[in-house]
């Protein structure tokens, strides 16, 4: 299949590179060209603009926030002006249901199909394709991206034909995992304030009561302290707790924890670094308890 790729961070450069394993005709657009380099290396073609990476039957996006996508969608030479009819965009960027609701629409007025497929994983999960993808578009437009998805991911979830229910999925699923974080955070400064071995408390754990790989992997994170270099940085963590609290407030759902983890973060960024990983909320509970 012919296919573009635009936004080469750690999950789009990983997500594009086994499209090319799985041998499709790739060509990646990056704002910062020299992120493409790796995949130009292995045969993708360098698309000198967003439209370059317009011109096949499918394009993805992978970008960071919604005013990322914003530009790259509606802005002159964008992608709304660049794709043919018929042409679909996998918007795989944790995006805010109302944004998703305007592509999906603004895609239509042009004949245009909009698919939405968020991931869940981190950046070692893309690399090696066992992402999870999280779908919802058209029935044909999806089949038509099911080799992309079995490329990139080791499964794939449908929610049916209106792509801002993916989003949705997405938003509540980054809040659970913030939200377990924030608990991990709680509990380890618990135990380790009585005098117990962190990474022993956290064998039992994840041995017995909570034996999903959520708390393995972010349990280990938090008691080895290896916040950097990040898999998912703090500011995008605030910007999902916020997309979970518009989310809340469009369907009249109160978050309560989602306020809490939302200021968790704004605390965190406080102290000036962007480049940690989103899991260093964990320390404000260990700080809050005077545990080091």
């Amino acid at each position: 299949m012919k296919v573009g790729f635009i936004g080469l961070g750690q999950m789009g450069s990983g997500m594009a590179q086994n499209l090319l394993k799985a041998g499709h005709e790739l060509t990646v657009y990056n704002r910062t060209p020299d992120k493409a380099k790796a995949l130009v290396e292995k045969g993708a073609r360098l698309g000198t603009s967003v439209a370059d990476a317009c011109k096949g039957d499918v394009v993805i996006t992978m970008l960071a926030d919604d005013n990322a996508v914003e530009h790259v969608v509606f802005g002159e030479k964008g992608m709304l002006a660049s794709l043919h009819q018929g042409a679909i965009h996998i918007s795989s960027s944790t995006i805010s249901m109302a944004l998703s609701e305007k592509l999906t629409a603004e895609h239509a007025k042009r004949g245009q199909r909009c698919v939405a497929a968020p991931v869940f994983g981190r950046p070692e999960a893309a690399a090696s394709a066992k992402l999870f993808i999280v779908v919802a578009g058209a029935p044909d437009a999806v089949d038509t991206c099911t080799p992309l998805f079995e490329a990139m991911g080791q499964k794939t979830f449908r929610f049916g034909e209106n792509p801002p229910s993916a989003n949705l999925v997405k938003i509540s699923g980054n809040f659970m995992i913030s939200s377990t974080i924030e608990m991990l955070g709680e509990t380890l400064a618990l135990v380790a304030k009585g005098g117990l071995d962190k990474h022993q408390y956290l064998d039992f754990l994840t041995s017995s009561l909570f034996t999903a790989p959520i708390y393995k992997t972010y349990g280990t994170i938090i008691a080895d302290k290896k916040f950097k270099p990040a898999g998912f940085a703090a500011p995008l963590g605030l910007k999902d707790a916020r997309l979970a609290l518009a989310a809340g407030e469009a369907l009249r759902v109160p978050l309560p924890l989602a306020n809490l983890v939302r200021d968790r973060f704004l605390r965190l960024l406080a102290r000036g670094d962007e480049t940690i990983d989103w899991s260093a909320i964990s320390q404000l509970a260990a700080e809050d308890a005077g545990v080091r």
